[in-house]
């Protein structure tokens, strides 16, 4: 399989064919055929699957909606004046559209064009100001919706309406964390990150109006799936309904519209025939017996369980500087969930480290996924400076690693207060 990945395969027919073969050399052709040809239809007949196109709707047509730069104009009016203010309004507005968005690399996409060049006209560092465009990107990760979650969700059987409440209190930490590091930034390097000029109560009032589509979608997502009001498709649902009337109202054209469909039909097929392909790969490492064995091995192993999650930590961090996040979680589950089950760990509490580490994979370096990004859409910011920019939250990201293992409860406090 990673002869195929080096070879330019995408990881979908990489896993699809490799799992294909490999049932072909243990059973009958007629037997996989019948193991294996049914399964495109039932993944995406699967009613559980169907949030996923949901999800990335939402996205799409949030921006449509101005949802992004009604968040952006109202954090900058009411932050601009603190040390590194306008920094930290960029993390909250891509706090804000990763709410309803679930895509860190179209938040990165975003952010860049809109902030990128506001925090340059306020003389910010053009390193920093690139760092956090990228930093910022990766809450979309962790706060719901966030498709990775729903994708380790359906790859794991676990619950997505409580991974989603999990994703809550530690995207509020990460935020707060990224926050701070600005802060150091800006106590030791002033120049760094200038001041806004005084912007007016009323203004800033006044601006709190375009962030009001935020809290709505959150609000039909988040509360929906809480207090057992929807499922987490059937809020999705809502959320797609609300994001399109907003949408239409800011004056989305019938072309938008069309467009928005379109790439929302594109990465939906991109995904399911990853997730498919998955699954064929999956049932072949089941008839191979491997991953039992290597469950085994590592649960024999004389050693705290923690060592072992310290020891997944640093494979994740290390498949994080060479694939991206998809990707990854794609070649570690099959192997790695059923070791992390056995040893005792709670598995939202492990989706929620997964993501997490995929998230700092998204910004480091060689790949770094929303570094280049940044760098594609403005390429006369060169990625060595993109990657000095996010130096200063890579400190921060080890200090959540440590609350996350440290405090499994935070993560978990959410879901499992859920029908109490």
């Amino acid at each position: 399989m990673f002869v195929l990945i080096a070879a330019g395969v995408p990881i979908a027919f990489s896993t699809g064919i490799v799992g294909l073969v490999g049932l072909l050399a243990m059973r009958d052709i007629t037997a996989v055929a019948a193991l294996v040809g049914g399964i495109p239809y039932h993944v995406a007949a699967s009613y559980s699957f169907s949030v996923v196109p949901l999800f990335i709707a939402i996205g799409i047509l949030s921006f449509h909606a101005g949802i992004t730069t009604g968040a952006f104009a109202a954090a900058k009016n009411w932050l601009g004046r603190v040390p590194g203010g306008l920094a930290t309004a960029t993390l909250f507005a891509s706090a804000g559209f990763a709410a309803v968005s679930g895509s860190s690399t179209a938040s990165t996409a975003i952010f860049t064009k809109l902030a990128i060049p506001e925090m340059e006209k306020a003389g910010y560092n053009r390193a920093l100001a690139a760092g956090v465009v990228a930093v910022g990107g990766t809450l979309a990760a962790l706060i719901p919706p966030s498709a990775l979650l729903v994708i380790y969700g359906i790859l794991v059987e676990e619950s997505i309406g409580q991974l989603l409440l999990a994703g809550i209190v530690p995207g509020i930490i990460s935020l707060i964390v990224y926050a701070i590091s600005i802060a150091v930034v800006s106590w030791r390097y002033p120049d760094w990150t200038p001041p806004l000029p005084k912007v007016s109560f009323r203004k800033k009032v006044a601006s709190l109006r375009g962030v009001w589509g935020i809290f709505v979608v959150v609000g039909v997502i988040v509360a929906g799936v809480y207090f057992g009001w929807t499922t987490p498709t059937e809020s999705a649902a809502v959320a797609v309904a609300v994001v399109l009337i907003m949408a239409i109202a800011a004056g989305m054209s019938v072309g938008e519209f069309k467009d928005g469909l379109i790439d929302t039909i594109k990465t939906t097929a991109m995904i399911f025939t990853i997730i498919w392909s998955i699954h064929i790969f999956v049932r072949f490492l089941a008839f191979t017996g491997v991953t039992t064995e290597i469950t085994d091995a590592v649960v024999g192993i004389d050693a705290p369980p923690i060592y072992i999650i310290l020891a997944i930590v640093v494979l994740y961090l290390l498949l994080g500087m060479v694939l991206d996040g998809l990707g990854i979680i794609i070649l570690t589950l099959p192997i790695i969930y059923p070791v992390v089950t056995a040893l005792g760990y709670n598995p939202i509490w492990f989706g929620i480290l997964v993501v997490k580490l995929i998230e700092i994979g998204l910004i480091t370096p060689p790949i770094g996924l929303n570094c280049y990004v940044v760098n594609s859409v403005r390429q006369d910011i060169p990625l060595s400076e993109v990657f000095r920019g996010i130096m200063p939250f890579l400190i921060g990201e080890i200090v959540i690693l440590a609350i996350i293992l440290a405090f499994p409860d935070l993560v978990l406090f959410i879901p499992n207060s859920v029908g109490r």
